[in-house]
């Protein structure tokens, strides 16, 4: 199956979307608690309903961008974040979007894509980030065979992959995961090495 924009509007629509928490995550609203300078241009791929977007706004962020494939989840998004400013809500294929961001942050968007992207995933967030920039958020970390998302990978897998472009700065068992993803996910901050 085609994991494309039709496929990803689908399950929004039909309402098959077993990763949506209908809130920001714990380890996301974390990250999001230490980060003390609100005028950072941050980035969000994948995004879907983008509750993060929500909780980054709460704490006073004004340059967010939230990007999806699909129409519907961004649709709800500025139907909930109608009147709100600092906020761009982008329909989009993350690997064709422009832009320069000091944060990226991820939450389940790397583990929708199919293996053979990850590579052109890390590649595009080395493009997108500033000097210094950085991905942080959370990644699964199990090992499972799925045609379907999310596509899980090791730690050995993502050492491998990010430290062609980044230092890795964190990359650890998530002690504060929800309850579902207790001991699958891992918390990141990768920072990118010019």
């Amino acid at each position: 199956m085609k994991h494309d924009q039709n496929y990803w509007q689908k399950r929004y629509v039909d309402h098959i979307t077993g990763w949506d928490l209908g809130r920001a995550s714990k380890p996301l609203k974390s990250i999001v608690d230490k980060i003390e300078n609100k005028e950072l241009h941050i980035l969000i791929p994948g995004a879907g309903n983008a509750y993060e977007a929500e909780y980054l706004i709460e704490k006073g962020f004004s340059n967010i961008t939230v990007l999806d494939i699909a129409l519907q989840p961004l649709l709800q998004l500025k139907e909930r974040l109608k009147n709100t400013d600092g906020i761009a809500i982008v329909q989009n294929d993350f690997f064709k979007h422009e832009g320069s961001y000091d944060l990226i942050l991820e939450q389940t968007f790397f583990c929708a894509l199919e293996s053979r992207f990850r590579e052109s995933y890390i590649n595009k967030c080395h493009e997108l980030l500033k000097k210094n920039g950085c991905i942080e958020g959370v990644l699964f970390d199990f090992e499972s065979k799925t045609n379907e998302p999310p596509y899980p990978a090791t730690k050995k897998e993502y050492t491998n992959l990010f430290q062609k472009k980044f230092d890795i700065i964190n990359l650890d068992r998530c002690l504060i995961s929800e309850e579902a993803r207790q001991g699958k996910e891992l918390i990141i901050k990768m920072k990118k090495n010019d």
